[in-house]
């Protein structure tokens, strides 16, 4: 018999991946649904939820993401020792989360790893970079992905009250979580859904280079580096850097299942990231979630109006 668990999704509307996420507790399981304010729309639903799940505010954020303090809030209120996360913008099967508590049981804190799946043409165009970036990263490189990560308390190196407090004071609430707790990546992947329109995906991709860029800037630095590196291949050696780059991502999409033929882009992709990256690094402002942050440095973070 598993522990219990607290599942915490952040979210401004009650989505059908809190009821799938509802009908799977069992026992002591819990499900906190956590957004900001009363003016959230899934806020109305307190005191008409499914058993097990909780309706909670965290309020406005100060000197972090919203994100970052929905998490910092549930993280406060859950119940129970072993913590789940999850987001609201991906399927989740009927075995999700009794899946997650086995890898738990077999391995300890345990990430599932995302598939990005562009809906408007830059995010197509991109899916490629976040197969190898996001995907394969956190596959192999103890990353806990956000939307899928289950551990326990007593798994923070530092201690619990250590990782809020800089959870607190930041952004990214997986970054700061991988830097507090060893993850293991589970060998499945799960499909989320990526952009929806040109500033949408472009504001996406400022945020996932800046939390590369704060919490590894070494990767960053080599991200930066191959990125000018393929360029110039693609460039000056047309034919050998196309089929390059193509069977590079290919054998991404390959080893985790994604069946897109969207890796036949990696070409064109690796064109446009030279400007991608210099626009990301010239930006000092960025949208997410409705709110825009001045992210100056790791733990120096400025909420401002959108």
């Amino acid at each position: 018999m598993t522990a219990p668990t607290s599942v915490l999704l952040p979210t401004v509307r009650w989505t059908d991946a809190c009821d799938q996420v509802a009908t799977q507790l069992q026992g002591g399981d819990e499900l906190l649904v956590i957004c900001d304010t009363a003016a959230d729309p899934v806020a109305d639903r307190r005191g008409e939820t499914p058993d097990g799940v909780r309706i909670l505010l965290a309020g406005e954020p100060e000197g972090c993401s919203g994100k970052a303090n929905a998490i910092a809030a549930g993280m406060a209120a859950a119940e129970n020792d072993r913590i789940v996360w999850t987001d609201d913008d991906f399927h989740h099967p009927d075995d999700w989360l009794a899946t997650l508590d086995t890898d738990y049981e077999r391995q300890g804190p345990t990430t599932e790893v995302p598939v990005f799946i562009g809906l408007d043409p830059l995010s197509r165009l991109l899916e490629p970079a976040y197969a190898l970036g996001g995907t394969a990263a956190v596959a192999v490189g103890g990353i806990a992905w956000g939307g899928a990560v289950v551990f326990e308390r007593d798994d923070f190196r530092d201690g619990e009250g250590a990782f809020l407090a800089d959870l607190g004071r930041t952004v990214s609430d997986d970054g700061t979580l991988s830097e507090h707790v060893e993850v293991t990546a589970a060998d499945r992947t799960r499909t989320v859904p990526a952009g929806g329109s040109l500033r949408g995906s472009l504001e996406r991709f400022v945020r996932f280079f800046a939390i590369v860029r704060r919490h590894a800037p070494a990767a960053a630095a080599l991200n930066v580096a191959l990125s000018v590196g393929f360029t110039a291949l693609v460039l000056f050696a047309p034919v050998i850097g196309a089929v390059l780059v193509t069977a590079i991502s290919g054998a991404v999409y390959a080893r985790f299942g994604i069946r897109r033929a969207t890796f036949l882009l990696a070409a064109p992709s690796v064109l446009v990231s030279p400007a991608l990256i210099a626009y990301a690094l010239a930006r000092r402002t960025f949208v997410w979630g409705g709110r825009r942050y001045r992210w100056r440095s790791l733990f120096d973070v400025e909420v401002l109006p959108v």
